[in-house]
């Protein structure tokens, strides 16, 4: 096995001074920055209903329970903002603004917001189980379509996930199924 590799350090300067308004995207990114851009845009907007929707559940639950699974929730809206924090810093690192507009973050969420009675601990359980699923499967395809292309973000996402997962665990022991 032969190694190859040869890094062409003056190659690369050269390219690099060329396009210095570029920041961090240089010409060896691999993917349309634009599609990237508005991908993790849907998902600012997905963390934020996310963060709505469990802090919502949190605030308003009732019931002989509502201190363990209000506790949850409210862990869970902490990342969920974290999370949508963190997209909106790769949006401008990438030479993109981070779209809040709260006009249009139900519109471009994976999930859905939703309200049940304050005293249906489990509704509000399912619903927040069936959002950390959807996300689940959202981001793996994200991550899978982002690849070798754009490390960053895939490595952002799978940061991400790892912690939708944790949640979707968390939603299950609660739920006792």
């Amino acid at each position: 096995m032969s190694d190859d590799f040869v890094l062409d350090v003056t190659r690369i300067r050269e390219q690099v001074r060329q396009k210095m308004d570029a920041g961090a995207v240089t010409g060896t990114y691999g993917h349309d920055k634009n599609r990237v851009i508005e991908v993790l845009n849907d998902v600012v907007a997905t963390e934020v209903v996310c963060w709505l929707r469990y802090t919502r559940h949190a605030i308003s639950a009732s019931g002989i329970d509502r201190a363990q699974v209000s506790a949850e929730f409210t862990e869970h809206a902490k990342e969920e903002m974290d999370h949508a924090l963190r997209a909106a810093e790769r949006i401008n690192q990438l030479g993109g603004s981070p779209d809040f507009d709260p006009a249009k973050l139900a519109q471009r969420s994976h999930t859905d917001y939703t309200t049940p009675p304050d005293n249906d601990l489990n509704t509000m359980l399912r619903d927040n189980l069936e959002a950390e699923r959807i996300v689940i499967s959202t981001y793996q395809e994200i991550i899978r379509w982002l690849g070798e292309g754009d490390p960053t973000t895939r490595r952002l996402m799978e940061s991400i996930l790892e912690e939708e997962e944790e949640h979707a665990d968390d939603l299950v022991d609660l739920l006792g199924i």
